[in-house]
């Protein structure tokens, strides 16, 4: 194989992976650092903003993802990230949608619908340039003091390299600790491969305002290629941009 064909296999094999991470379940209001989404939206009339980096061994992601929330029952993010490789570099793209059926309360449930495309330019490039295409169903339950709380996705992605349909999954666990100090757990992934997990915590600088958060994860039984550390920062002001 070519020094060329090498660098292409590289760069394809980095985006595909970090689409399918970024894909299987929410990768932008899964109010980090959650990859699993929840059942809640962007505050009604305002934007927030997430934005995170994820290491490797041998490959760094920078993230960046607002979202709004003009009318109060629909959110729309738009973001990018970019990753290096060894000398190599590469961006995603990212547009989603997102609504409830129901809003998540204390001592019961809420779910809705999302759907988006993440875009690989330098593995998709042409008419394929519009990325993969992914709808989910985000689902979360809470207990009666809010303690702790429960998501699952449930979706599907439309792979445009390899040209399959993916089922995605997602199984997040949220647990308060404080006002402040929150612990996550989860496993996420599709049908075709093992899953990918992770556990952190979250922590509100100001409460409502600023979070920082720190994760470890990997690939169950996968390579040690596939671990990472990764660490966040969330804003959420009220009325960053008030629409009405």
């Amino acid at each position: 194989m070519t020094s060329n064909k090498r660098q292409v296999v590289r760069i394809s094999a980095m985006s595909l992976i970090f689409g399918v991470i970024c894909s299987v379940s929410d990768p932008t209001m899964a109010a980090r650092p959650f990859v699993t989404d929840d059942a809640r939206l962007t505050q009604a009339g305002s934007c927030q903003i997430e934005s995170w980096s994820r290491f490797y061994r041998s490959t760094n992601e920078f993230w960046a993802l607002p979202a709004c929330n003009p009318t109060g029952g629909f959110e729309l993010t738009i973001g990018a990230g970019r990753a290096f490789y060894r000398g190599f570099e590469t961006n995603d793209y990212i547009i989603q949608g997102k609504t409830l059926f129901r809003t998540l309360e204390a001592g019961s449930f809420g779910w809705g619908i999302a759907a988006g495309k993440i875009a690989h330019p330098a593995v998709n490039p042409g008419p394929n340039l519009l990325g993969n295409h992914y709808i989910y169903i985000p689902f979360s339950a809470a207990s009666q003091d809010y303690k702790q709380v429960l998501h699952i996705n449930l979706g599907a992605l439309r792979n445009q390299s390899a040209g399959d349909l993916r089922g995605t999954w997602g199984l997040g666990l949220e647990l308060n600790q404080s006002d402040r100090l929150q612990w996550i757990a989860e496993a996420f992934g599709d049908h075709t491969s093992r899953p990918f997990v992770q556990a952190g915590a979250r922590y509100a600088i100001q409460k409502n305002l600023l979070q920082i958060d720190m994760t470890l994860g990997g690939q169950s039984y996968g390579p040690v290629s596939s671990r990472w550390l990764s660490v966040g920062l969330r804003y959420t002001p009220d009325d960053i941009l008030r629409f009405r």
